[in-house]
């Protein structure tokens, strides 16, 4: 190959690799909860062109409705807004979504600001003014985040157990489980087309010599049916039990 094909060659390469990231991109969905409407749209603009869909809302209830009906890749939270402030968006957010990247866009720049808006729940904290370059940095740092944290995630239609936080949610709403329940979700979850038999259940649960009540998998069954829903857990006669349509 010539010297002039390989840099061709190279400019395809990058082209395809560019609109491969650009495709990936739009497929992921961004909150700006932020009352500046020419910062807003600045941050907007320059998202967007980074290929993600960006959605913008100027005040904090109308942030927590808008994370109640949507689910986010990322959320850009102003601390200052008006009806609810970041805090409190960030506090109803977590109720919910418990591993959603949040970065918090804000002029409150002190040391027990930062420490403060961390410990509520915050990924990353970005004081104003900052350059739009280092918020797409820090931004594609949070969903490289969220990606590797998403291999430890287990989805079946609209369930999501996450095996380091130890959360299940439905419908985006954490389900209280025990931890035998959340270990049988876990072992038909693993697998969710194939059927689990009753004894890999029982074996996932109890040590070696430990009592096991004859009726015990049933019970778990049983809560888990009512928590999560009766459709969501088959039970296949004489075989055992698999994830359901």
């Amino acid at each position: 190959m010539s010297d002039f094909g390989f840099a061709v060659f190279l400019l395809y390469s990058e082209k395809q690799i560019y609109l491969m990231i650009k495709h990936l991109r739009s497929h992921m969905r961004i909150l700006i909860a932020e009352d500046d409407c020419s910062q807003a749209e600045s941050i907007k603009s320059w998202l967007e062109m980074d290929g993600y869909r960006v959605d913008w809302v100027e005040r904090g209830d109308y942030a927590i409705a808008a994370i109640e009906q949507h689910q986010y890749d990322c959320i850009l939270l102003d601390r200052g807004l008006p009806k609810a402030t970041g805090d409190d968006v960030l506090v109803a957010l977590r109720k919910h979504q418990p591993i959603t990247p949040v970065i918090f866009i804000t002029a409150k720049d002190t040391i027990e600001d930062r420490v403060t808006g961390l410990d509520l729940g915050a990924n990353d904290y970005l004081v104003k003014p900052f350059s739009l370059d280092e918020l797409s940095a820090r931004v594609r740092a949070q969903l490289r985040s969220q990606q590797r944290a998403n291999s430890h995630i287990l989805e079946w239609k609209q369930l999501k157990l996450d095996t380091h936080a130890k959360t299940v949610l439905l419908d985006q709403r954490i389900v209280d489980l025990t931890a035998k329940e959340f270990q049988i979700l876990y072992k038909l979850m693993q697998y969710p087309e194939r059927i689990v038999r009753r004894e890999q259940l029982e074996e996932s649960l109890y040590a070696w010599g430990e009592e096991i009540e004859s009726n015990a998998i049933e019970v778990y069954i049983y809560q888990l049916r009512k928590k999560i829903g009766a459709t969501l857990i088959k039970t296949i006669r004489g075989l055992g039990y698999r994830m359901g349509e």
